[in-house]
Order: structure tokens, then C-alpha cells, then sequence
């Protein structure tokens, strides 16, 4: 048997030197990797969805972290519009995410502060430059309704914070954004024109074409410009109707302010036998971002009409917002005008005209006060929203058609045809100023998501409306003046967003035949009763047409519902309506 010796094994020196250095070695990485990572070489992962206006994904989109004016990550999004970043050094400072795509303004999150090795979701939303400046004058939208349609799916093309938990009980950041889409870069503009014809309406019918602009400033500031020139159709246009306005708009870490000048004139429309109405009107608001939370939106207007005489009018509102988690939303608004009823309707080019009327030499316009308490839930793919509401209106407009006033109007213009009302020459439509009333009201709507992109909704509204009396008045005004009060209820059904390339804004909104106004009047715009819908079509053949040209068809009550006839004492008939019939379509490009 072989002895196995007992004695050591012999090692060198040099062997014996590699060895307790290796061993030193391997002490110093272990108390390194125990030991916490400095601040300025931790790691982080951004990742999320980029989707546009409508909730489709946006495949190929660049998103990018910025540090400053410096891109420390970016990536670009998958065929779902999923997207993630590793960084791989994280100094302490506040970033940035930004997102990019052809035809779409960039979407960015300011002020982003990303921790040591968190995982941070920042969902954005893409919007093209005319879903941002809502100077869109097809694409009509309620007047308490954001730009971004954010109470009819609970998302948001300011990509409000919503904060959410995972299973792991890690905390992240779902959506995020600035309160405002970014515009163009720096110097550039981006514009569109627009020519459409028909029976728009009173004060819009004929053939308007429309240049609007956008150029972003230094310093976060942007300068809106836009153009309208109509006339109307046959030999007896009394001239061409104009609208011209600007706007200064600023961006802040805190939120934006935007102010707006706007000059019109329509020599088409007749009021106490003079011809000619001309606007003035100055708009300004703040948008208060309130942390991740809150916003406030404070502002108003500041109107001049000319017609005949002079009448001034201040419209304020007021409206506060808090969004208490994320599937929760509890606004209060106060409202004075239709019209501008928060920052996002400041600079809309379908603006209602107002209605003037002479009595006893003085010029009246429609004073009215508005205040709403709402509170929306998400639910699932679906929302729903709980309104009150208190309205206290004077002078309140009522509409209708008449093309025999018309004829009198035309014939004898230095003569009022048609007293106590406003008539456009150009399509035979009238305007004027009835009683006022005070009252409360609710609401209950429900939306739901029927594919993406696409949203269904269901309104019930009960407050007051005026209404015909049913007793007979040998005068117009006699006719006018006897309209009162009644409580009513409405019903909504509604179809809004996107199918394939086109965008559909689709309603039917039933009410008594006896009403001759909105129920709920500020939440509820003229434009949209009964029957009516709007169609924007990308215009497409290969390589023939450039990219941005658009075809619009733009429909207000197509069944002619709700039309009460009057008989005045000299036989002539007129007809109130609650939403007179309108018919528009023309062509727009984008460059």
C-alpha cells in the first residue's frame, strides 16, 4: 500500500502572492456589491404606450429621455405602441419624455423625477396641430367638453398623472404629461386651409375659406393666427362676411396662459333695419397646473358689438378640476358665455354670433350665469358622470327660419322687417332674444369603449327649456314674448372617434317638440340636436395628392325636427327651431 505523506503541499512564493491577491480581491468586489450604489451611477427604466387622440397605438414613434437639451435614451415603439428605455446612469436632476411622429405634434413630460432603479410608465398621447389649438371648424365639440375629449374616455392628450400599484407594490407614474401638447419646433409653422360651402347656419353660410397658422415662439410661447373670408350665394350678398384673429399662447412648468383678439364682420345680417354686425373680442385665461392632482382654469372675455348702436358685455369662468385618484374626476365651472367657457374654447373659429336686438334704443345681448358640480368614474372600458346644475339666463336667444322676412329685409333695408329679431339674408335664418328663467337641473351619462378609438355614449338630462305657448299671437314679437319656462327632459345617444382613418362625431339628441332651446344650454351646444353628425375623410391616391388633404361633411338636424311654425297676422310663416337644419362640406390641407 502507498503512504500517503501527511506533510503540506509545498507552494512557491510567487503562487503564494497570486493567491492572497486574489483573495484580497474577491473581499474588495464583495464589499463593493454589499455596499449601495452612488446616486450619479443608479440605473432606471422608462416604459409605456404612445397612442394618438383617438386611443389608437402609434407604431414607430422615436421617444426619447432628455436631460436638459441632452438625449440620455431613447427607443422607438413597437406595432402595439409599446416602448422601453434603459438607462443605464442616472445623475440627480429632473428629465423629460418626450415622443415624436410623422404628421403629429410632439407629446412631453416635464419635470419627470426618476429614481434609483425605478421602473417608470410614462403613457403619452400624440396630437396633430389642430386637435391642440381646437381650430378645427368641423370638428365640433361640446362646449364643456376638453380638446382631448378626456370625460368621454377617461384619457387625456395632456396625459394627466395617474398613479397605479403593481403586484409587486411598486409604485409607478401610468400617464404623464405637461397639461398641453408641444408644438412645432422651435420657428416653424405649421398651417391649414379650409374651403367649405353651404347652408351653415346663421352667420355662416355660403363659401368660407379659412387659413389658420401656428409658430412656435422662443421660451416656450406660441403665436396662433387665423383668416376667414366668406360670401354668400346668389346676386342679393350684401358683401363678403370676415373674421380675423390672434393669439399669444405661453407654456409654463406651473401651466399656460393664452390670450386671444378676435375681429369680425358680418354685413349680411339685419338687426332693427340696420345692416351689419361687427364683433370685437378679447379673450384671456390661466391654466394653474396644481401639482399631479388639480388644475385651475381662470379667465374670460371681454365683448364689443356694433349693431346700429353699441353694447359691451364680460363673460368670466371659472373652472377647477381635481382628480382625486385615478379613476376619478370631480370638476366645479362657472360660466357667464356659451361660447368660452374654458381655455380650450378661446380660440375655436366656429364661435356663435351674437345675438343684438334694439329695444327702446338700447342694444340687448343674452346675460346668462352658470354653475355645474360634476363628478365622472371610471369603470372598467367605460365611464360614468353625475351633474348638477343651476342656470340663471336673461334675454335668452331663440332660432327659426323664415324666407319671407328675408325678402322684406331685402327689399327694404332701411326698414326693420322684422322687429325684436336679427335675420341673415343670406339663408333666410333668424335670431332674437326672448324671456329669461332661473332653475336647476342634472344629468347621467355613460360612455363606453366599443373598439379602440371608438366611444358610444348615453345622456339623460332634466332642467327647463323655453317652450311655444300654445296660444296665438298676432306679432312676431307678441310670439316671442309669450314663450316661457317649461321643465323638460332630453335623451343623448352618441358616436364619437376614429374608424380606420376616419374620424365620426355622431349624435341623436331627442326632446319635447314644444322646447324651442337646449335643456341644459351650456352643456348641451344648438349644433348638435336631433340628427346630426360630422365626417372628416383623409383624401388619398397614391402618390397624386400630398399628404394632409382632408374632405369634411358637417350635418346639423337632418330630419328638420322640431320646427314650430307661426303665422304671423299678414300671413307670413315662420318657423322656431331648437336646432335649425345646416348642411356643410368643403375640402382642407395641412402643411
Amino acid at each position: 500500500m502507498q503512504r500517503v505523506s501527511r506533510n503540506p503541499v509545498s507552494i512557491s512564493a510567487p503562487a503564494r502572492t497570486v493567491f492572497i491577491l486574489a483573495v484580497l480581491l474577491f473581499a474588495a468586489c464583495e464589499a463593493q456589491a454589499k455596499s449601495p450604489r452612488p446616486a450619479n451611477v443608479a440605473g432606471a427604466t422608462v416604459q409605456g404606450v404612445v397612442r394618438d387622440a383617438e386611443g389608437v397605438a402609434q407604431m414607430g414613434a422615436l421617444v426619447q429621455v432628455l436631460s436638459g437639451n441632452a438625449t440620455v435614451g431613447k427607443a422607438f415603439t413597437d406595432p402595439n405602441g409599446h416602448y422601453v428605455i434603459a438607462l443605464a446612469e442616472l445623475l440627480p436632476r429632473r428629465y423629460s419624455v418626450r415622443a415624436s411622429a410623422t404628421l403629429f405634434i410632439p407629446a412631453t413630460r416635464e419635470n419627470l423625477q426618476l429614481k434609483t432603479g425605478s421602473r417608470t410608465v410614462v403613457n403619452l398621447t400624440l396630437a396633430t396641430l389642430f386637435e391642440t389649438t381646437s381650430w378645427l371648424p368641423s370638428d365640433r365639440r361640446r362646449p364643456d367638453e376638453p380638446a382631448d375629449d378626456w370625460k368621454w374616455t377617461l384619457r387625456s392628450t395632456a396625459n394627466r398623472p395617474i398613479l397605479r400599484v403593481l403586484d409587486d407594490g411598486e409604485t409607478v407614474l401610468l400617464s404623464a404629461g405637461d397639461g398641453e401638447a408641444e408644438g412645432p419646433r422651435r420657428g416653424q409653422i405649421q398651417a391649414r386651409a379650409t374651403v367649405e360651402g353651404g347652408s351653415g347656419g346663421f352667420g355662416n353660410s355660403g363659401v368660407r375659406t379659412t387659413l389658420e397658422a401656428n409658430r412656435e415662439l422662443p421660451a416656450g410661447a406660441d403665436l396662433l393666427m387665423q383668416a376667414q373670408l366668406g360670401s354668400a350665394f346668389g346676386e342679393d350678398s350684401r358683401g363678403a362676411a370676415t373674421e380675423v384673429a390672434t393669439g399669444y399662447q405661453r407654456r409654463s412648468s406651473f401651466g399656460t396662459s393664452r390670450t386671444i383678439v378676435r375681429y369680425a364682420s358680418h354685413p349680411e345680417l339685419v338687426a332693427g333695419g340696420v345692416a351689419g354686425v361687427q364683433t370685437v373680442d378679447i379673450r384671456s385665461a390661466q391654466l394653474t397646473q396644481m401639482g399631479d392632482m388639480a388644475e385651475l382654469e381662470v379667465g374670460g372675455s371681454l365683448r364689443a358689438v356694433h349693431a346700429g348702436s353699441d353694447a359691451f358685455q364680460a363673460a368670466p369662468f371659472v373652472r377647477l378640476t381635481a382628480h382625486p385618484s385615478g379613476t376619478w374626476m370631480v370638476q366645479y365651472r362657472m360660466a357667464s358665455a356659451r361660447d368660452v367657457q374654458g381655455i380650450a374654447d378661446m380660440d375655436a373659429a366656429d364661435d356663435d354670433i351674437p345675438v343684438a336686438i334694439v329695444a327702446n334704443g338700447k342694444l340687448r345681448l343674452e346675460q346668462g350665469r352658470h354653475h355645474e358640480l360634476s363628478v365622472a368614474h371610471k369603470m372598467g372600458r367605460g365611464t360614468v358622470e353625475v351633474t348638477v346644475y343651476h342656470d340663471s339666463l336673461d334675454n335668452a336667444h331663440v332660432a327659426g327660419v323664415g324666407a319671407g322676412l328675408v325678402d322684406a329685409a331685402l327689399a327694404s333695408p332701411g326698414l326693420d322687417a322684422m322687429p325684436g329679431a336679427m335675420v341673415d339674408t343670406a339663408n333666410g335664418s333668424f335670431e332674437a332674444l326672448a324671456g329669461g328663467y332661473s332653475g336647476a337641473g342634472a344629468s347621467v351619462e355613460l360612455d363606453e369603449t366599443l373598439m379602440p378609438g371608438l366611444v358610444g355614449a348615453l345622456e339623460y338630462t332634466m332642467g327647463k327649456a323655453l317652450a311655444a305657448n300654445s296660444a296665438a299671437a298676432s306679432t312676431f314679437e307678441g310670439s316671442v314674448a309669450a314663450m316661457k319656462a317649461r321643465s323638460a327632459e332630453s335623451a343623448t345617444v352618441a358616436l364619437r372617434g376614429k374608424i380606420g382613418s376616419t374620424r365620426v362625431r355622431a349624435s341623436y339628441r331627442w326632446q319635447p317638440v314644444r322646447t324651442l332651446t337646449s335643456v341644459n344650454p351650456y352643456g348641451n351646444p344648438r349644433d348638435e340636436g336631433y340628427l346630426s353628425f360630422t365626417v372628416r375623410q383623409p383624401v388619398r391616391w397614391g402618390n397624386h395628392l400630398p399628404q394632409g388633404l382632408d374632405a369634411t361633411i358637417d350635418v346639423t338636424n337632418l330630419l328638420a325636427q322640431g320646427y314650430r311654425p307661426f303665422v304671423s297676422a299678414d300671413g307670413q310663416t315662420l318657423y322656431f327651431a331648437q336646432a335649425p337644419r345646416t348642411l356643410q362640406a368643403g375640402l382642407s390641407f395641412s402643411f
